[in-house]
């Protein structure tokens, strides 16, 4: 992994509850952080077209 240390948003401010993301060797890897052992793995472009629905609203319907 070229980014070993896993990232938060800063949305999440100082909760455990959230989403946590790290990238390397070509692929994205996501977990929650109160989930650790729980990994989910993707390519780089699968994740930059996930980012990019979800910034146009895309999956703003699983929030309500």
């Amino acid at each position: 992994m070229s980014s070993p240390e896993w990232q938060k948003s800063s949305y999440s401010g100082s909760s455990n509850a959230c989403v946590e993301v790290r990238a390397g060797d070509g692929i994205i890897e996501l977990r929650e952080s109160d989930e650790g052992d729980v990994i989910v793995r993707t390519t780089r472009l699968k994740f930059a077209g996930f980012l990019q629905g979800a910034k146009a609203g895309e999956f703003d319907h699983l929030m309500g």
